[in-house]
């Protein structure tokens, strides 16, 4: 690849990362917040995500309808997400809108906040979370998170609940963003086809007057629990189950072989769960994923079917854990290689792709590896690295959530 890293930090504190590649066709950027739902207090929770979307309803000096036109007359690909650990305001575009489009980004972290704003968009986030709770899938997985890291921020809700938004005042919104949405607390990250040097002027233009606020992450790691739980609900038909189990941390050099053991497990084709489950027609889904996070990270299983068979489907899982480890070859752990290889390698010729990676790397590891040394990670995983962070996080005991329809009358 042709791309070179470059690297520089604001007198405030606000690093600006960027992969340059003079041959690429396109540009990307990305404003990083390393502020997500496990930084936010149970009361206010789901104000990370509520805040992202008041970024699109406009500046001081700009309407909702100026910043949206201002992305779509550029021909940008603009758009944001939430998770428990950051936030991210990104757009791709042409190489020679990057410097207005960056600009845009930058403004945009700098909302108005008006109070008509919120109480319109309180309706949106009400609405969001009301959707998610007709999807039998996202009402197991956050009762499942909830529960495995009860008391811990990796365990509230990304939407936050009916209650907690309910409750919510822009005042709330406001002191949350001026204590978390400061210089020292976030990233820039560019990739593709961009003056360096003309970047960071810009942006220093823009933010250099941003205030740090010495915003920290609790750094407690979470105590996971075990045990079995099962909600029962009327509208469900089918069987759905969740198992959550301790990995990695992000931090943890064991999370490549982790990420490779999951995929072996549980990848959506020629998977352990897939042949036991999928081909066989004993479950409808089958899937195993591995995700690392700040000071934590978990396995986690998900399957669903016929309500006769929710026995029968664990029973299937817990064997194939079982003998997981056993039953790896070489050639498991060479066509996994050679997935990861050319997935990254794909996302590699994006500057979209290399500008989100570039990000989330440098707000979870403040430093840069380039993808060349993490594909020669992911190569270098041999067998041994499997069998040894099987045995250091093994995936059993696990905490197991289900999801059944309700119980007949008379039954269980």
């Amino acid at each position: 690849m042709t791309s070179r890293f470059q690297h520089a930090t604001l007198p405030n504190g606000l690093t600006i990362v960027a992969e340059v590649d003079p041959s690429a066709h396109t540009a990307a950027a990305g404003y990083f917040v390393k502020t997500g739902a496990r930084d936010e207090d149970p009361s206010v929770m789901g104000v990370s995500h509520f805040l992202e979307h008041m970024m699109f309803k406009g500046t001081h000096d700009l309407s909702a309808d100026d910043v949206n036109r201002a992305f779509d007359d550029r021909g940008a690909k603009n758009n944001a997400y939430t998770t428990n650990e950051m936030t991210c305001f990104y757009a791709h575009c042409l190489p020679e809108h990057l410097p207005t489009i960056n600009q845009l980004l930058g403004r945009m972290l700098r909302p108005a906040l008006r109070e008509s704003d919120f109480d319109t968009e309180k309706g949106v986030i009400l609405e969001e979370i009301a959707m998610y709770r007709d999807n039998p899938f996202w009402v197991l997985y956050e009762e499942s998170v909830e529960r495995y890291y009860t008391g811990h921020g990796l365990g509230q809700r990304v939407l936050g609940t009916t209650r907690t938004i309910t409750d919510l005042s822009r005042d709330q919104m406001l002191a949350y963003f001026s204590s978390r949405y400061s210089p020292d607390n976030m990233a820039v990250a560019l990739a593709g086809r961009l003056d360096f040097e003309a970047q960071v002027a810009r942006i220093e233009s823009l933010c250099g007057g941003w205030k740090p606020t010495g915003a920290t992450r609790d750094p407690v790691a979470p105590a996971p629990a075990r045990g079995d739980f099962t909600i029962r609900e009327a509208k469900v038909g089918r069987s759905y189950m969740i198992a959550m189990a301790p990995g990695p941390s992000i931090r943890d050099e064991r999370r490549y072989a982790a990420a490779l053991l999951a995929q072996i497990l549980g990848a959506s084709d020629n998977s352990r769960l897939h042949w036991s489950l999928i081909e066989t027609g004993i479950a409808e889904e089958a899937q195993a994923s591995f995700d690392a996070h700040d000071g934590a990270g978990e396995y986690m299983i998900y399957a669903s079917g016929d309500p006769g068979r929710a026995g029968e489907i664990l029973d299937h899982v817990l064997t194939e854990l079982d003998r997981l480890i056993e039953s790896i070859t070489p050639d498991d752990l060479e066509r996994l290689r050679n997935k990861f290889t050319t997935a990254a390698t794909l996302g590699g010729e994006r500057p979209h792709d290399r500008m989100h990676r570039l990000g989330r790397l440098w707000l979870s590891l403040g430093e840069y590896r380039p993808l060349e040394q993490e594909l020669d990670r992911i190569n270098a995983v041999t067998l041994d690295e499997l069998r040894a962070v099987a045995e250091a996080f093994p995936i059993r005991p696990m905490m197991i959530g289900r999801l059944l329809p309700a119980a007949e009358p008379g039954g269980d």
